[in-house]
């Protein structure tokens, strides 16, 4: 089976532009809604978007030198399978595909959709096409398809439109969150929150206003990272297309680190916006956006509130066409990204033998990109996404944990091997982001031990998975 070959076609700007876009969706515009009801102070509130901002920035920096050492297609894939075998690199390319990658593709063309709705109501999931018992199609649904397959079509393209779409519509929507700070602290009069946010910052509670301590503080504290963690996902893409990254040992690490402190910035100064405008509590079902505050922010839309505070109510329109540039965006970043990982899967014989081909003229894996918008589809017509997504926040941030040991076993493991850029603080850095990112996790099978229980239920599915694969790899050879 023959097929074309990778082309080193993306530069720094390129590389950056996949870390950024594939991170600023539309998490930033609502999560913060979640993090302000699971903590209720200011200074608890901003800790967890700082706290989750360093995690980040750190994790990105360890992933630079592995993505030093192994510059070639499939990533985080790569760097699992030479540090624990093959069988691990498959659990993590198992879950992303059937959940992380495929589910936040879903998650991603219902937001389109959902804020396509604010200027056509006829988009909506209340306009059913089809009703079948409890399954449903609407035309919310019917427009997230479309943009998936628009997307899926663009990437089977080649990557030269693909990286032009993706670098166009990152520029674009930094620019625009960047106007969202800028109006936002220079809307001195519209300070609604300056009042209430700033007064006893550390006085945690919950959203029945009960004080938090000690072990209630620090397992509310991770359930507030769990909203920041998921906005802040998805930088680690850029390494899935280490193969198409010009001067890669260089661009790689420096796309990692610039991009991640990027975003962490811009939403760390976004956050802080919104206590500007906002105030952190309110009153659930108020008719106005200052009086419901940001805890009670109609559909959580905090960003579309703050915007209102500002213009009006013009300014839910604003935000929403913002969104559907920012997503859009993402989506693109994301379904250029995976079939990168699912093609070195299948170099292994662990995935479908046409993924690991790429076609002749446009030089990408069109089997791949083919299978991940099905998948995508069909996650995004099931409804179910959106718990599909709650379930892995705990898969990606063990699968993270893990890539970040990889350092220290290869370090042993592969001494010889070069690493033209080597994590800086090493090995305190890579410590205490396991030590952290740890604690986070156990903290989060104490306080919502379903999510995590889904977690582990749907990365151990794949274990006989696997375990066909490799029988029909080895009766193949």
């Amino acid at each position: 089976m023959t097929g074309g070959q990778f082309h080193r076609a993306m530069g720094m700007v390129d590389s950056t532009a996949i870390v950024v876009g594939s991170m600023i969706g539309s998490g930033i515009f609502i999560v913060a809604a979640d993090t302000a009801r699971a903590v209720g102070s200011t200074g608890w509130f901003l800790a967890a978007w700082i706290f989750a901002s360093l995690l980040t920035v750190s994790a990105a920096a360890c992933y630079s030198e592995l993505a030093s050492m192994y510059p070639s297609a499939g990533g985080q894939y790569i760097f699992l399978r030479e540090a624990y075998g093959k069988l691990v690199g498959f659990l993590y390319g198992w879950t992303l595909f059937m959940v992380i990658q495929s589910g936040t593709n879903a998650a991603v063309a219902v937001a389109f959709a959902k804020f396509l709705g604010v200027f056509v109501p006829a988009v909506s999931d209340e306009n059913v096409l089809i009703q079948l018992d409890w399954w449903h199609f609407s035309t919310q649904q019917l427009v997230a398809l479309i943009i998936i397959a628009l997307l899926t079509a663009i990437n089977c393209g080649g990557i030269h439109l693909a990286k032009l779409i993706q670098t166009s519509f990152t520029v674009t929507k930094v620019v625009a969150l960047l106007s969202l700070i800028v109006l936002g602290a220079l809307a001195v009069q519209n300070y609604n929150g300056v009042a209430t946010n700033f007064s006893d910052l550390w006085l945690a509670k919950n959203v029945q206003g009960e004080p938090l301590e000690g072990m209630k503080l620090l397992l509310a504290f991770s359930v507030a990272l769990v909203g920041p963690l998921f906005a802040m996902d998805a930088w680690n893409n850029i390494t899935f297309a280490g193969e198409e990254v010009k001067e890669p040992t260089k661009t790689l690490p420096r796309s990692l680190i610039i991009g991640t402190g990027l975003v962490c910035l811009l939403y760390c100064l976004t956050n802080i916006v919104y206590l500007l405008l906002l105030p952190m509590q309110g009153v659930e079902n108020s008719a106005t956006v200052v009086e419901r505050g940001i805890k009670f922010a109609a559909q959580d839309r905090v960003g579309s509130a703050a915007l209102q505070v500002i213009f009006g109510e013009g300014g839910q329109l604003i935000m929403a066409g913002a969104i559907m540039i920012s997503v859009f965006g993402a989506l693109n970043g994301l379904i250029l990204s995976g079939p990168r990982l699912y093609y070195a899967m299948a170099k292994d014989g662990l995935f479908f033998k046409k993924a690991g081909v790429l076609h002749a003229k446009t030089n990408v894996p069109v089997f791949g990109l083919v299978i991940q918008g099905i998948w995508s589809a069909v996650l995004a017509t099931s409804g179910k996404y959106g718990q599909l997504l709650d379930f892995v926040v705990f898969a990606a941030l063990l699968f993270y944990v893990l890539t970040v040991a990889a350092i220290i076993i290869l370090r042993k493991k592969e001494s010889g091997r070069e690493r033209p850029f080597k994590v800086p603080l090493y090995p305190i850095l890579p410590g205490l982001y396991i030590i952290c990112a740890s604690v986070v996790m156990v903290a989060q099978i104490f306080a919502q031990p379903n999510y995590p229980l889904a977690s582990l239920v749907i990365i151990l599915l794949g274990l006989p998975v696997y375990f066909l694969w490799r029988q029909k790899a080895v009766s193949e050879s």
